[in-house]
C-alpha cells in the first residue's frame, strides 16, 4: 500500500520505518527532521503532494498548530487528497480542533481517523503503542491492518 506519513521526529520515524519494514510505499515531506537514514521513503515537496501519491496518510505530529498547518494549510493534505482516501491522525492534539480537521477532511470525500497513541518513544521503537481510534467502523477496519504494525492494544472508542 502506499502511505504517506508526515511527522518523522523521534515518534514517527520508528513507525514509519515499521510500515516500510512491512512492505509499504512510504511518501514523506521534509519540514524539522531529516529522513532517518535507514527509512526507505519517497520525499516530496509538499503535504498536498504526499496526499495525492498515498492511499492513506498518517500524521504524527507535536501539537494543534502543527496538524492544522499540515492538513489544511497551503499545500496541505487537504489540497491532495480524493474521495476514498484516508487520513490517520496520531497525535495527541485537541479534541475540539480535531472534530474540526475530521469535518473538513470528510467533507472533501476522504475518511478520517482520530488514532492518538501512548507508549512514548520506547513503544514506537517496539511496535507496542497503545492507540485509542475515534471515527467510524467502516474506516478503523480498513486502517487496522496498518495500526496492527505499531501497536499492540488498538481501540475503537
Amino acid at each position: 500500500m502506499k502511505i504517506g506519513f508526515i511527522g518523522l521526529g523521534v515518534m514517527g520515524a520508528p513507525m514509519a520505518r515499521h510500515l516500510a519494514d512491512a512492505g509499504h510505499e512510504i511518501a514523506t515531506v521534509l519540514n524539522r527532521s531529516p529522513l532517518p537514514k535507514d527509512l526507505k521513503a519517497s520525499v516530496v515537496a509538499s503535504a498536498a503532494e504526499v496526499a495525492r501519491m498515498s492511499e492513506i496518510v498518517v500524521t504524527m505530529l507535536p501539537d494543534t498548530p502543527n496538524v492544522e498547518r499540515v492538513l489544511l494549510g497551503r499545500d496541505g493534505v487537504l489540497d491532495g487528497l480524493a474521495a476514498g482516501k484516508l487520513v490517520i491522525d496520531m497525535s495527541s492534539i485537541s479534541p475540539i480542533a480535531t472534530a474540526d480537521f475530521a469535518a473538513q477532511i470528510r467533507q472533501a470525500g476522504a475518511g478520517y481517523l482520530d488514532a492518538p497513541v501512548s507508549g512514548g518513544e520506547v513503544g514506537a521503537k517496539a511496535a507496542s503503542l497503545t492507540i485509542m481510534v475515534g471515527g467510524p467502523a467502516a474506516e478503523f477496519e480498513r486502517a487496522l491492518p496498518i495500526l496492527e504494525k505499531l501497536g499492540k492494544n488498538i481501540t475503537l472508542i
